[in-house]
């Protein structure tokens, strides 16, 4: 017997739109500021991680991986800069909107960002029509740890049977595969929506 499908979770970078702040839109900041890719790429890494998960400000973040001297740009065109890189996908972003507007399931994001570009894609990508947000800023976990889709689960109080979860990484689907949530591997937006419909999630949307 098929489990009737009661919430939908959609991560937002590389399914709804660009990815906000991963290893293409770093180098290409390296190459427009002009940073010292080896120094940048170590600093980094021991700040992600807290940033990603709320611990840290954006602000204090690129106190330490940028401006930890005098540069000839500001901190406002570097974060114009990193703004500028995130692109919707209009037509996924559009799928999600039918899914949500039907009023059938409860639609949730479920993504690793931190908390300032999180709400900056949020409010640009117009994804106002989600019910929540569960980001790691927030919950304190990021994917691909067990963890974050525990906690996202718990407060969303969703049967991970009745659950389907959609990401663009195979490795951020092997978790929720085995708490028992449908997953779809994210191509396209023809192939989402023919996925959703093979696991009998109703929407109003004309195919293309």
């Amino acid at each position: 017997m098929t489990t009737t499908i009661k919430h939908v979770f959609f991560d937002i970078g590389g399914v709804l739109g660009t990815n906000g702040w991963d290893r293409e839109q770093r180098q290409m900041a390296i190459e427009r500021f002009h940073l010292d890719a080896d120094e940048f790429q170590i600093r980094h890494e021991e700040m992600f991680g807290s940033l990603e998960k709320g611990m840290i400000t954006l602000d204090e973040y690129l106190r330490f991986t940028v401006f930890d001297r005098p540069r000839d740009f500001s901190k406002e065109a570097f974060i114009d800069f990193v703004h500028a890189q995130s692109k919707p996908f209009p037509e996924t972003i559009e799928i999600a909107r039918a899914v949500a507007e039907g009023c059938d399931y409860w639609v949730m994001t479920l993504n690793n960002e931190s908390d300032e570009l999180n709400r900056y894609r949020i409010r640009t990508f117009g994804l106002d029509f989600f019910d929540a947000y569960l980001c790691s800023c927030w919950l304190g976990y990021s994917k691909p740890t067990l963890a974050f889709y525990q906690r996202a689960l718990n407060i969303s109080q969703a049967n991970p049977e009745s659950s389907v979860f959609i990401d663009n990484r195979e490795q951020n689907l092997v978790p929720a595969r085995e708490l028992g949530m449908r997953v779809i591997h994210y191509q396209s937006a023809a192939q989402l929506k023919t996925e959703l419909r093979e696991l009998g999630v109703k929407f109003n949307l004309q195919d293309s």
